[in-house]
């Protein structure tokens, strides 16, 4: 029976090792994502590098992807993605990524996209937000959407606040970056962008109720009914002037904040980096580790936010099951010192007992060789 008890010690321990070791990339792993999980940056690599394991060939899918979709950009931010990472690109698929990318930055397409971004004020890459800004600087794009939804306020009509409140904002930022010979440039792109994608219904939806919410209070509304009242687009000075009136600056703090992050996404990781940033954020902190993660990987973000969405910038539900690994190899390594502690504890009784018993026989044998002794004595 105390053989057996040992032996069962010693079968826990092993099982106990054996799980442990099957448990411990995951969990190894788990840790450094969960101890990465305030930099956006090492969260991403953490992240690829399992999604490289899973699938070796992720990155090349995703070029043809984007490729097939008419997307060089996006293709090309995953031929940097994969440089970075020392992956190898085929010559002939790196070809057809730059002669992809050289024609959608010829001359013609470039002057086509920034008249349609300066007409129409929609943009989704650097050409149609250049447009969709100089419309911007010159307030004929601010002053058109504030105007258009202005009217619709003071008619008690259905009025997008949000895009009201960024055009408001807009105006009070173009004065200023005027007389900052364009210090405030990008947050002045900022704004455009996350009224761009606004339009186009780009902007996720727990970002959108937030920007709607802040962009309320950034407007004083009957002095804007009034400015829109007696405004016109074709008196840009005029209207602009009685719409800046109109604009709280003391309450516009967190939306400035959240257009000048999104404006430092724009330069640094690009325009189509910014508004896939919009899709996935739900909220403005989301917004700003995206900011971080474009600061540190470039233009590798857009490849980056394809391939984990909101996961590359935060850890979400995906915390539990990380810490369910861990937990898992704390369990398994309770269960390897309970078996030592059993082991040891049995094994030094079973050394106690042998030598108790060794002792108790001694003992037994000393006893009787007096008894021996006087039986053999002659009478």
């Amino acid at each position: 029976m105390k053989r057996a008890r040992l032996g069962l010690a010693v079968v826990g321990m092993a099982a106990s090792v054996a799980v442990g070791a099957a448990l411990w990339p995951h969990a190894s792993d788990a840790y450094a994502v969960l101890a990465a999980q305030d930099d956006p940056a090492e969260l991403s690599g953490f992240r690829l590098n399992s999604a490289l394991r899973n699938n070796p060939g992720v990155i090349h899918e995703n070029i043809e992807a984007a490729l097939a979709a008419n997307d060089a950009d996006l293709a090309s931010s995953f031929v940097e993605l994969a440089r970075e990472n020392s992956i190898a690109v085929g010559d002939e698929l790196s070809k057809r990524v730059n002669d992809a990318v050289t024609e959608e930055n010829s001359t013609s397409a470039f002057a086509k996209r920034f008249a349609t971004g300066l007409v129409t004020g929609n943009a989704d890459d650097v050409a149609s937000l250049s447009g969709t800004v100089a419309g911007d600087l010159f307030v004929f794009g601010d002053v058109r959407d504030v105007v258009r939804e202005g009217k619709h306020l003071a008619m008690g009509e259905d009025t997008d606040h949000l895009i009201l409140g960024l055009a408001t904002a807009g105006l009070a930022v173009t004065a200023a970056t005027y007389i900052s010979v364009g210090g405030a440039t990008p947050l002045r792109a900022g704004l455009s962008l996350v009224k761009d994608a606004r339009k186009v219904g780009r902007i996720g939806e727990g970002l959108t109720k937030w920007a709607g919410r802040s962009a309320r209070e950034v407007i004083d509304t009957p002095l804007l009914q009034h400015a829109v009242a007696t405004g016109s687009v074709m008196r840009p000075g005029q209207t602009m002037t009685a719409i800046k009136a109109a604009f709280r600056a003391e309450k516009a703090g967190a939306l400035v904040r959240l257009a000048k992050d999104v404006g430092r996404v724009g330069e640094k990781a690009g325009t189509r980096a910014a508004l896939d940033t919009l899709r996935v954020a739900e909220g403005p902190k989301d917004v700003a580790r995206a900011a971080r993660l474009a600061e540190s990987k470039g233009g590798q973000t857009r490849a980056i936010l394809k391939l984990f969405g909101r996961g590359a910038l935060l850890l979400a539900a995906g915390a539990f099951n990380l810490t369910w690994w861990l937990f898992g190899l704390l369990f398994a390594l309770f269960g390897f010192l309970s078996s030592i502690k059993a082991m040891t504890e049995r094994a030094t009784y079973a050394w106690l007992r042998r030598k108790k018993a060794r002792r108790l026989r001694q003992q037994m044998a000393e006893a009787s060789q007096p008894t021996l002794a006087i039986a053999a004595t002659p009478g």
